[in-house]
């Protein structure tokens, strides 16, 4: 899962998967992915098989939030493209129901999918702990918890996901194994709250397209197994719902209307709507994964058909993709938006002409190269090319730079794991010379 902390396992025992019993649903056996603010603005499907996506709305670490800015735009676009769409919360709360309760009061009511649909607790990071086991290969501790201390963190989650059922959701664990067994006592997880668990585990990083049930996490309970980190080149997690668990919140596969305001799910849906005659500049689409070839009849790669990319221009039944700067037919593509804003902000558009700068296409604006840099993921701010579309979505406090003020002990590692991002990504949002020098009291921007 690419969210605010990655710490999944690599399994080296086998088992033996045991078939899903109770009642067959439709959804039993899709596949589909989950998304954070690093798979982009509307998110990256892996295949054509694909069914869901499950999308991070925001998280906490002990209490400090971090938002996800493209939850709404993904939700939309998950929608648009006929998927079903869920949502999870980054849920470091260790055994405090006190961080519970602030994450999920924050959180809640931000909730885009449709009523009913999955609100899954993400508990891989920050348990309480006091036992050392151990160290791992860098050197850092390993701890695992005492049994007031597993309690107490289950009890923490349990809180949490009563807080989801009564908000009128479908609440769901998330985690890996050895940290689930380490730290939590999930069997009263189940009793609670039957087949409710998303559990991961990865034989290997090779790319892997289907799962490999030889290394299926024997635990009573699992709903959705997330058999890979690696669904595609590059990353992107693959996982695989056994019990149709992802068909809540939608009939037929269609988002059933909520009995709340969500407009990324309206949003979505009215592009879902969108025929190739009513494509027009300005809108952002994806190419289908049955399309073939460009307009000039060379082949799409496949990588191509796994982002997202604004209409730069139509003509006749076709349309100019941004970034690629290609043709292809209106047919080929689905629209994510129907070009007309959404709940994220108003977003603009800056084609790169020679002589460009970051900081020059910020100040016309009225922004800075720091926010920039963020919202297009560029690791390096001082690399633009001409033809480069850079992006910037203003309008609401979500979108602005955040920043951190350094503590003492921190250093740019333990900085990035907590707020999500990289070390590279520090360095150059913060023209940093020298990694290894951080003082406290600095304020960085991320």
């Amino acid at each position: 899962m690419k969210k605010l902390v990655k710490k999944i396992a690599v399994v080296t025992a086998t088992f033996f998967v045991v078939a899903a019993s109770g009642p067959v649903f439709a959804a039993v056996g899709d596949q589909g992915v989950d998304w954070s603010k690093y798979n982009g603005d509307y998110g990256n499907f892996g295949y054509d098989h694909d069914k869901f996506a499950i999308v991070q709305i925001g998280g906490t670490y002990h209490g400090s939030f971090a938002d996800q800015a493209p939850y709404s735009t993904q939700v939309a676009s998950a929608i648009a493209q006929g998927k079903r769409a869920h949502t999870y919360i980054y849920f470091e709360v260790g055994n405090s129901q006190a961080i519970a309760k602030a994450a999920l009061d924050r959180y809640l009511p931000r909730i885009q999918t449709p009523k009913n649909s999955i609100v899954a607790l993400d508990y891989e990071s920050g348990a309480a702990a006091s036992i050392l086991t151990g160290y791992d290969s860098t050197g850092k501790p390993i701890y695992a918890s005492t049994p007031w201390e597993i309690q107490t963190n289950t009890d923490a989650i349990l809180y949490g996901m009563r807080r989801v059922k009564a908000a009128g959701y479908t609440p769901m664990y998330y985690s890996y194994k050895p940290y689930t067994l380490k730290h939590v006592d999930y069997k009263r997880i189940i009793k609670e709250f039957p087949n409710s668990l998303w559990i991961a585990e990865y034989p290997n990083y090779e790319v892997t397209s289907v799962p490999n049930y030889s290394f299926f996490p024997s635990m009573d309970g699992i709903s959705v197994f997330q058999f890979t980190s690696t669904y595609v080149a590059g990353g992107l997690d693959g996982n695989v719902d056994l019990t149709g668990i992802t068909d809540k919140g939608y009939e037929n596969g269609n988002a059933t209307k909520p009995d709340t305001d969500t407009p990324a799910t309206d949003d979505g849906k009215d592009a879902n709507e969108v025929t190739p005659s009513e494509i027009q500049e300005g809108m952002t689409v994806t190419i289908k994964f049955t399309a073939t070839n460009y307009s000039t009849g060379q082949a799409i790669p496949k990588w191509v058909k796994e982002n997202s990319y604004k209409v730069l221009q139509k003509s006749g039944n076709k349309v100019l993709l941004d970034n690629i700067m290609s043709w292809v037919a209106a047919s080929d593509v689905q629209a994510l938006d129907t070009g007309g804003g959404n709940s994220t902000g108003n977003t603009q558009t800056h084609i790169v002409k020679s002589g460009d700068t970051l900081s020059g296409i910020a100040l016309n604006w009225g922004t800075n190269w720091q926010e920039l840099a963020r919202q297009n993921s560029l690791s390096n701010p001082n690399i633009i090319y001409s033809g480069q579309v850079i992006r910037f979505t203003g309008g609401q406090s979500g979108d602005r730079a955040r920043t951190y003020n350094v503590q003492s002990g921190d250093n740019l590692s333990s900085i990035a794991s907590r707020l999500g991002t990289t070390v590279q990504s520090l360095v150059s949002m913060n023209g940093i010379s020298n990694p290894n020098l951080i003082y406290a009291g600095q304020t960085l921007n991320y």
